[in-house]
């Protein structure tokens, strides 16, 4: 490789930078509700409208159904500075991501001393699966109660994600069904070679976490101080990648697919069906690119961030755990089973379900396995017992729901024959007592969705100016590609 000259060191940011983003993050204007893919990218263009040359919209790839995809570009044109790139909707059912791409590029726009402070190009991607996502808009306006929510759920199957979609080769595991969204961010990420790439996320229930590609210098600790400066509660129970690295409470590295691979492999499980694509964090890191996620949930509870011992230990939570899953596995593949007969058209809620009810036993089989590990005798805390109940709820009230769905297309179409009306009455009626059940815990509290999306604001400004500084004091512009990668 031709020698060339070394890029001028960025300036650092000033002292204090992580009070800044602390301020900025509570800065976020009152949401009452979700914005739909229509009223988003209407929002998006009226911006590129009025600041013209700053905001520059391109079409970057069109979704399964013909939805165009578009990027906006928000930066001075010629600019040398880094990449950041910012992707929403990568699951459709998580659209905090929607309100926090708009708001910061709304702030990006008004703030010029901000944005030359930070001294990168932002290309912000507002939703990367509109298909999906209106499939989720029955309930972005509200009522904003976990029952409602879940009935109009809607998550596509796990090889249909745009997140989880990227090519992967490993051992016994290959994919390269990649969809028409998950090409387009790839095209995306190879065009920019984004610094930074924060992908917009939530959870539902519980505490904010994070995941961070590597520790960047000063990063980690304005991460995990950020949600209490917004009156939030952290995670504190059980991860929801167990594999994945804990930097600080709440704050993880990201353990990509190779290592839930062997994990499994060493459990005596098949490690195949539990792995098909990979992250777009694990692909865009072959330009160098530091990825965050910042997870958040919509309701939250006292238990969330409950440190205190339970009385029980950890292996008997994982084998009640996987108990509960198992048997809630058995009663959906039973509809399922009966139902597929009858079931003539192939609907994304079909698909969806095909994939996630056979899930249930495949999680309830490696948290049986986990239970057995000698160091699940310890003492569980408080917060890792909610988690594990709550996630027996979430996988009940969001995959039962789609499979209401799925079996309720043909009912509403009025195709379906008696005996699968007399099935979709059954799923009905085991969901409604599951919905039931969810709604007897006490304690569960709103969170208002300003604060979430302050979350995310500040997490992506405070990796932006850590990677500033970063950079800064190695005198460089910018992290060396890795080995093989391009340069």
């Amino acid at each position: 490789m031709p020698e060339t000259a070394t890029a001028p060191a960025r300036q650092a940011p000033a002292p204090g930078w992580q009070e800044e983003v602390y301020r900025r993050a509570g800065e976020v204007p009152d949401i009452s509700a979700f914005p739909t893919v229509d009223a988003l990218l209407a929002d998006f263009h009226a911006l590129a409208a009025e600041h013209p040359g700053l905001v520059r919209p391109r079409r970057v790839g069109t979704s399964r159904l013909g939805e165009p995809l578009e990027a906006f570009t928000i930066g001075e044109a010629g600019a040398d500075g880094p990449a950041h790139l910012v992707v929403g909707g990568v699951h459709p059912n998580e659209p905090i991501g929607a309100c926090t791409a708009l708001h910061l590029a709304r702030l990006l726009c008004d703030d010029e001393g901000l944005r030359r402070r930070l001294g990168a190009t932002w290309h912000v991607v507002p939703c990367v699966d509109p298909d999906g996502a209106r499939l989720n808009e029955g309930w972005f306006a509200g009522p904003f109660d976990r029952g409602h929510y879940a009935r109009h759920f809607y998550r596509p199957a796990p090889a249909e994600q745009v997140e989880w979609s990227f090519p992967l080769a490993y051992e016994k595991a290959y994919f390269d069904q990649t969809t028409s969204e998950t090409f387009a961010l790839m095209r995306l990420i190879d065009d920019v070679r984004p610094e930074l790439m924060v992908t917009l996320h939530n959870g539902e229930m519980g505490g904010v976490y994070y995941y961070l590609s590597r520790e960047v210098p000063g990063l980690v600790p304005a991460l995990h101080a950020l949600p209490g400066h917004l009156g939030l509660r952290l995670a504190r129970g059980e991860p929801e990648d167990p594999l994945a690295p804990l930097w600080a409470d709440a704050v993880f590295g990201m353990a990509d697919v190779r290592s839930h691979y062997d994990h499994r492999e060493s459990l005596g499980l098949d490690p195949v069906g539990m792995v098909q694509g990979t992250s777009s964090a694990d692909y865009a890191s072959r330009h160098g690119t530091t990825s965050l996620v910042a997870e958040l949930p919509y309701w939250s509870h006292p238990a969330a961030d409950d440190t205190s011992e339970s009385g029980r230990t950890y292996a008997d939570v994982l084998r009640e755990k996987a108990d509960a899953l198992g048997a809630s596995g058995r009663e959906l593949a039973d509809l399922l089973a009966e139902a597929e007969p009858l079931l003539d058209q192939d609907t994304p809620f079909l698909r969806a379900s095909r994939a996630f009810v056979p899930m249930f036993a495949s999680l309830a089989e490696q948290e049986r396995a986990r239970s057995g590990a000698p160091d699940a005798s310890r003492p569980a805390r408080v917060a890792e017992v909610f988690d594990a109940e709550d996630l027996v709820r979430c996988f009940r009230l969001r995959y039962g729901g789609m499979l209401v769905r799925a079996l309720g297309a043909p009912v509403a179409a009025g195709t379906a024959p008696a005996l699968l009306r007399r099935l979709h009455a059954r799923a009905v009626a085991l969901y409604e007592r599951w919905q039931e059940e969810a709604a007897r815990l006490e304690g569960t509290e709103l969170l208002p969705i300003a604060r979430l999306v302050g979350v995310q604001v500040g997490s992506t400004l405070a990796a932006a100016l850590a990677l500033q500084a970063e950079q800064s004091a190695a005198g460089t512009d910018r992290p060396p590609s890795p080995e093989g990668s391009p340069s």
